[in-house]
């Protein structure tokens, strides 16, 4: 589990993460972090958290949103909620590095799949978009189909064809949690101000009264 001032890398997708509140500080209800995005860095994929809400907070520069279809750009100060169910994606849409803070609810899955997929990057082992080969995307899919969930190809095509090749990759070796990634530790440590997690815990992301299709409708206006 993370603590306050672990730092976690992508160097694919240019994204690192510094935890401000962990999972170990809330028993996996809730992460906080403040992720600095490179230019030119973005999230693996469109994607859906089933049973995951966040919230986005951009502290500093542009960041590129597409919620259900929509796409804006959000600018320091502005915040976005993006409840589970909800297809989204997000960019660095300026030409400095951005930071947004970043809560998710729940958060010890989450963790374990970002944790997994960061791994994979370090170790060379996806393509320039952050996204492992199709042997090891099949069984990373499957294990965390409760966490993350792509839009594209279509979940109908998934299911067959992560179906198919998932036996194939467990017999070759592949893992869709690797023990190894979980057990390595963040990539640094910085000394950040503590944050209320009392506070943090006692309102939920999806109790903070910001209405997210209100704001993603304001942002596009």
């Amino acid at each position: 589990m993370s603590k306050s001032g672990d730092v976690n890398e992508n160097p694919v997708t240019g994204e690192r993460g510094l935890v401000r509140i962990g999972t170990e500080e809330t028993a996996g209800e809730l992460l906080v972090v403040d992720l600095y995005i490179r230019p030119g860095g973005a999230v693996m994929g469109e994607h859906i958290h089933p049973a995951i809400e966040e919230r986005f907070t951009v502290l500093r520069g542009q960041v590129g949103f597409r919620l259900s279809g929509r796409e804006s750009i959000a600018e320091a100060g502005e915040k976005l909620i993006v409840p589970a169910g909800m297809p989204h994606d997000w960019w660095n849409a300026g030409p400095e590095e951005a930071l947004v803070r970043v809560e998710i609810w729940p958060a010890a899955r989450f963790e374990a799949m970002v944790l997994n997929a960061f791994a994979l990057a370090r170790d060379g082992k996806v393509n320039r978009k952050g996204m492992p080969n199709l042997l090891q995307l099949a069984v990373f899919a499957q294990e965390f189909d409760d966490v993350v969930q792509f839009t594209s190809p279509p979940r109908v095509v998934q299911w067959v064809l992560f179906g198919l090749l998932a036996p194939i990759a467990r017999l070759l070796g592949y893992r869709g949690s690797n023990p190894d990634y979980l057990a390595r530790g963040p990539t640094g440590f910085v000394e950040v101000e503590p944050m209320n997690v009392a506070a943090a815990l006692a309102m939920p992301i999806g109790h903070t009264g910001t209405q997210p299709l209100a704001a993603a409708s304001e942002m596009s206006a």
